[in-house]
């Protein structure tokens, strides 16, 4: 049960990494506005807003990246202690 520590480690590290991604990009899409822009007065808006989802664009693809890799190590923790039980059950 060495190995136990070392998975829930890499496992929190992840989780906390994604919690922190996924802080950012409140703080990020906290300014964005959901309306539309008909009017032209309204082109200094529209140039906030694109940078607003130019910056969220850019933190997406990290967000993706971490819940497959937590998901995929949640999938080994568990693999892991399968494999514990069967083998304290089958191999007495």
């Amino acid at each position: 049960m060495q190995f136990a520590p070392v998975l829930w480690t890499v496992w929190f590290a992840l989780f906390l990494l994604l919690i922190i991604v996924n802080i950012i990009a409140g703080r990020f899409a906290r300014d964005e506005d959901y309306q539309l822009l008909l009017h032209d007065s309204m082109e200094h808006v529209r140039q906030e807003q694109a940078v607003i989802v130019a910056r969220l664009n850019k933190v997406e693809p990290l967000k993706r990246i971490l819940v497959w890799m937590l998901g995929a190590m949640t999938v080994v923790v568990a693999g892991y202690y399968l494999m514990d039980v069967y083998h304290q059950l089958f191999n007495l």
